[in-house]
């Protein structure tokens, strides 16, 4: 079985067994939880970790790019910086500025402030999942929360938004753990 990286937090009240893609599976456990508790989890879910890890087959040929991640960064600043002004325009709201950073697990944010973060792997993902990205981070400058109110709003500025989630959820962790060449520098 592949090496399981055991986390203790005092955060945590439950444990969390996840098998991201591309690294290893991680257990999280309460700071009190017993050693034989957590061996005797781990040999209970050693299948559940192994068929997860089969299901994570490379599917989106990233690894073929050639494409560091500055200039990925420039090119998900410029995509993005274009669908939400034209949807801030068309929505009638006004964001602060535009982050592109490197979430480990977000697409996009919005502050209280307005600022509009956004995930630069995105710029890998089809056009149509980034505009869905954009346009959700948008309705948030109009409702902040993910009420039925916010998706009656997401719906009416792209019916399609389900589709593009459904891919996001599908393919998601595999452009999360895509990592492109560091430029010399």
């Amino acid at each position: 079985m592949e090496p399981v990286e055991i986390r203790r937090s005092a955060r945590a009240r439950r444990w969390r067994l996840e098998v991201p893609w591309g690294g290893p599976a991680r257990l999280t456990v309460p700071r009190s939880a017993r050693r034989a508790d957590v061996e005797r989890l781990l040999a209970e879910r050693r299948l559940w970790i192994e068929k997860q890890r089969r299901r994570q087959v490379p599917r989106l040929g990233l690894e073929r790019l050639a494409i560091n991640e500055s200039d990925a960064r420039s090119r998900a600043r410029e995509v993005v910086s274009v669908l939400a002004e034209r949807e801030a325009e068309q929505l009638g709201v006004a964001y602060g500025r535009i982050r592109i950073g490197a979430q480990r697990t977000l697409w996009g944010s919005c502050s209280e402030r307005g600022t509009l973060s956004f995930n630069w792997r995105l710029v890998l993902a089809p056009l149509e999942v980034v505009d869905y990205v954009v346009v959700h981070e948008l309705c948030h400058l109009l409702v902040p929360n993910h009420s039925p109110s916010f998706w009656s709003l997401v719906e009416r500025r792209r019916p399609g938004w389900r589709e593009q989630r459904a891919w996001l959820r599908e393919y998601g962790p595999e452009l999360l753990a895509f990592g492109p060449a560091r430029r010399p520098g």
